[in-house]
């Protein structure tokens, strides 16, 4: 799992699950491209990435919007001159029960975690075809399975990712591009760190391993697709037995 000499962009990166995931890239050798729409944070994350030892590149970075998409994948090639992983990663939440649910809040989770990817993954190929080699893993989750009350927007979203990712794998295999995904469950993240005991301890009872998972259980997930050529099209469920 060595990705030296390779280029990495992480959307959605400057904080959390893709700042874990940039830096586990990073220490196996990775040149890292940390994109988010708060670019002083993702200064300060590709600031902290860099100590690693590798090159990295903070870009501001909204993935809903079509040419601020492809202007990034454009100053990225330009950069480092080559993109061998994409890890669609960005997402936002905006919950609700759906009889309650406002249009504009429907719009803007679909708009951010599924055009999103769509629109990352529709400029990553076009890198990675020319290369003959390229790793996409995009970020699901396990209410795109299950479902969850309150997230119809997010998990139809996540739903979304399933079935792209798939489609992304049989239109580009014989490319030498790989597309798989990433269904996380309950990740401690500062989401989940301003619930209540009462709340996490309900929570947990839907676990089998009655314990939430750590970014890095996730981070560590999207290395081993990254390093794969030879799985492609996959769902790799990081829940601790939520969904089996």
């Amino acid at each position: 799992m060595e990705f030296k000499g390779q280029t990495a962009l992480i959307t959605g990166s400057a904080r959390g699950i893709g700042k874990a995931i940039a830096e586990a890239l990073a220490r196996r050798g990775a040149d890292v491209a940390i994109a988010d729409r708060d670019l002083d944070e993702a200064k300060e994350a590709a600031k902290e990435i860099a100590a690693i030892g590798t090159r990295t590149a903070a870009v501001r970075l909204d993935v809903s919007n079509s040419g601020e998409v492809i202007k990034t994948f454009q100053d990225i090639l330009k950069e480092f001159g080559r993109l061998d992983i994409l890890v669609n990663n960005a997402g936002i939440t905006k919950d609700g029960l759906l009889m309650r649910m406002k249009e504009e809040e429907w719009d803007a989770v679909i708009n951010v975690n599924l055009k999103g990817t769509f629109l990352c993954a529709k400029e990553a190929v076009k890198i990675m075809a020319k290369q003959r080699y390229g790793r996409i893993v995009n970020i699901a989750s396990v209410v795109a399975f299950i479902g969850n009350p309150g997230q119809a927007n997010y998990s139809a979203s996540k739903a979304g990712i399933v079935g792209l990712t798939k489609t992304i794998a049989k239109e580009y295999a014989s490319r030498g591009i790989t597309s798989n995904a990433v269904a996380p469950g309950f990740i401690t993240t500062a989401m989940t760190d301003v619930l209540s005991e009462n709340v996490k301890e309900e929570m947990k009872k839907a676990i089998p391993l009655s314990r939430f998972g750590t970014i890095d259980d996730v981070a560590n997930a999207v290395v081993f697709l990254a390093s794969n050529g030879y799985i492609t099209g996959q769902v790799l469920h990081v829940n601790g037995g939520m969904y089996m």
